[in-house]
This record gives C-alpha cells, sequence and structure tokens, in this order.
C-alpha cells in the first residue's frame, strides 16, 4: 500500500517510516512547514518545521523512501495559533495539538498525501486503530503508558481513522529508540520535542507577554466574597489551579486562580479546597464510535497529564455533554480537553466550558 507519513525529524516518525518500510508498503514522507513564506512565525516563536526539514529528508534518504515538504503554515496560523490567542484572551486554557491533529495533520496533510496518490496517513503518534465487531473504526491508546497520545487524537472521525496508521502503537519509547539505534538512524538520540510547537522552551508566560503586547491590561483579584484583594498584570497570562504570579504573599493559607472572568478582566481566587469539583459541562463534544443513548461509565481525563477519574459521561442535546466523577477533581480548566475512555479504547471528548458566561 502506498503510505504517506507525516515526516518531523524525530525519533518516533523515523522509527515508524522503518517500520512501514519493513511491512512492505511503499512509503511517502511529508514533512509540514507551519511557518515559512507568506505566514511567519508569531513574534517570539519558535518555527520548528524548517529545522525538521534536514533531519527528515536525511532520514528518508537513509531508508531510499521519497520525501516532500508540504507548506501548511498559513493553515496552522489561521487554525491553531490564532484560536490559540483567541481563547487564552477569552479567559480558556487551550490544547492546540488535539486541532492541529485534527485538522492539519489529519485534514490538510492528508490531502495533500491524497494528491500524491496516498491510501493511507501514517504518524509517529502513541496510539492504535481497530475496529469493532460490527465494522465501527476505533481509537485506542498506545501500549506505553508514559507516552500513550490518544488523548490529543479524540476529535479523529470514522473517516479519518479509517485511513490511519499508527506504527509505534505498540511500542514503548524504549522500544523506538532501541529501533533506531539497531538501525543507526541519525536522530536515534534525539531529544524529544516540546509539546506545543510554537511557545520556545514551553514558556507560556512570555510567549503570551510576547503575542499580547499592549493588550495586557491590568485587573482587579476578588475573593469569593467580592471583595478586592490585589491586582493582576492581565487575565490571559493565567490558568484556573494557578498560583504562581498571583503576588497575594501574607494572607495565610495559599490562594489559586478559581475563576477567570475576562469580560470583567477580573480573576476570583480562593483556597485549595475550593479548586475541586465534582462535575463539569462539555462543549463540542465529539463521539469516536457515536453517541450513546444513555449515561456511560468512563475513565476521563480532564487535561493530558491526568491519569484519569471514573465518572458518569452524560451526552446532551447537540454537541454537548455532562460529567459527573465519582470523586472531585482539581482545578477542571475552561477550555481544556475531557476525553473519556472504555479501558483502552477512547470514546470521545469535549471541551470544559467555564462557569462565567462568556467562557
Amino acid at each position: 500500500m502506498r503510505v504517506a507519513l507525516a515526516m518531523s525529524g524525530g525519533v518516533d516518525s523515523s522509527v515508524a517510516a522503518l517500520l512501514l518500510k519493513e511491512q512492505g508498503h511503499e512509503v511517502i514522507g511529508l514533512t509540514m512547514l507551519t511557518c515559512s513564506g507568506g505566514a511567519p512565525p508569531p513574534a517570539g516563536a519558535e518555527c520548528v518545521a524548517p529545522l525538521a526539514v534536514t533531519d527528515a529528508r536525511a532520514v528518508a534518504r537513509q531508508l531510499a523512501i521519497e520525501h516532500h515538504v508540504v507548506d501548511l503554515s498559513d493553515l496552522f496560523r489561521a487554525h491553531v495559533v490564532t484560536p490559540f490567542l483567541d481563547d487564552y484572551r477569552a479567559g480558556r486554557t487551550p490544547n492546540p495539538c488535539v486541532i492541529c491533529n485534527a485538522q492539519i495533520k489529519f485534514g490538510a496533510l492528508w490531502r495533500a498525501a491524497a494528491e500524491l496518490g496516498a491510501e493511507a496517513l501514517a504518524t509517529g503518534h502513541y496510539a492504535r486503530v481497530g475496529r469493532s465487531h460490527d465494522g465501527v473504526w476505533l481509537l485506542r491508546r498506545g501500549v506505553d503508558p508514559s507516552k500513550d497520545q490518544s488523548y490529543f487524537l479524540f476529535r479523529l472521525s470514522q473517516e479519518q481513522l479509517s485511513r490511519t496508521l499508527f506504527p509505534c502503537g505498540g511500542l514503548t519509547k524504549q522500544d523506538a529508540r532501541r529501533i533506531a539505534r539497531t538501525h543507526a538512524l541519525r536522530v536515534h538520540d534525539k531529544a524529544e520535542s516540546q509539546e506545543i510547537c510554537f511557545v520556545p522552551e514551553r514558556d507560556h508566560t512570555a510567549f503570551l507577554r510576547q503575542q499580547m503586547g499592549e493588550r495586557l491590561t491590568p485587573g482587579e483579584i476578588h475573593d469569593t466574597s467580592g471583595h478586592r484583594i490585589g491586582t493582576h498584570p492581565g487575565v490571559q497570562l493565567f490558568t484556573v489551579g494557578q498560583r504562581r504570579g498571583l503576588r497575594l504573599g501574607g494572607r495565610g493559607e495559599p490562594l489559586y486562580v478559581l475563576r477567570i472572568n475576562a469580560a470583567a478582566n477580573r480573576l476570583v481566587v480562593g483556597s485549595e479546597p475550593e479548586l475541586y469539583r465534582e462535575s463539569c459541562e462539555l462543549t463540542d463534544v465529539h463521539w469516536i464510535p457515536g453517541p450513546p443513548g444513555q449515561p456511560v461509565r468512563a475513565e476521563v481525563r480532564p487535561r493530558y497529564r491526568h491519569p484519569g477519574a471514573p465518572a458518569w459521561v452524560r451526552a446532551g442535546p447537540g454537541e454537548t455533554a455532562g460529567v459527573d466523577f465519582d470523586t472531585a477533581q482539581r482545578a477542571l480548566a475552561p477550555g481544556q480537553a475531557a476525553v473519556f475512555y472504555d479501558g483502552e479504547i477512547v470514546l470521545g471528548g469535549g471541551w470544559i466550558r467555564g462557569e462565567i458566561e462568556g467562557q
């Protein structure tokens, strides 16, 4: 089969290329440019794709596979970077990797792959695709719990899953490194890429300050009784559960951001116990096998590094859902993705809605 592979120049996609070739596929390496030409990176942002081209091209040459560079910089800025900044302006905590996967990698990049005659698209994600007994395509966790990336893929459609391959899904990261070393791939000891590719050195605050500039407006910090107890440099620099940067020392117990009211440019803070919530409502919900007719038991991850918590998930009208946790969960941040699992199978997910209208 002619398979297009998203090659980032890292270990995982390079090993995926090797595995696909060993399986007998005709592999086409595709490296995305996310900033170039008419769409330069945002000021202060890293432009990682051009740096990746050199390594990806070298690995493709080493494996004797076809390689192409696909400029998706305009789409990436419009559909990933700009919404990321808009979410922070609105007081939400976004997850751009989810959007990038659904719209850019498995959307725009697939269309480029199809034009090259590809029958499937592969990536180096640690996840797996399967099929139920009645023919429904399923997304499963990767076998390595420390590297599982199924959380970021919950928005993939049945059509997208039907043409997707994850060659590394059955490996651990150590397995991938070992395979890369054994085959002398030039990237075998390359460092892990950062989680958000366009945020330099994982410093969200510095990136947001650079991007927001004069739009950062100081405002008030209130306690839960509505009393003004301090000021902040801009609500866009904070997320639910954050303590650092509040500058509210000397008030006894530590205080944390409980709510962000972007419209009023106000932070509401409280104690650690006040961060815990037993339920949340979700918007823009996507169910991979289709919405259930009644509440389902699931393990819900309200952020990527969360280990998962047992809960009931209620499908609501339209693309909404409610989650009722067995035990209260800390810092459910508006804008973050909550992803539902039935064992190793991803049922779907959605975006956590804020308590304040407009979030």
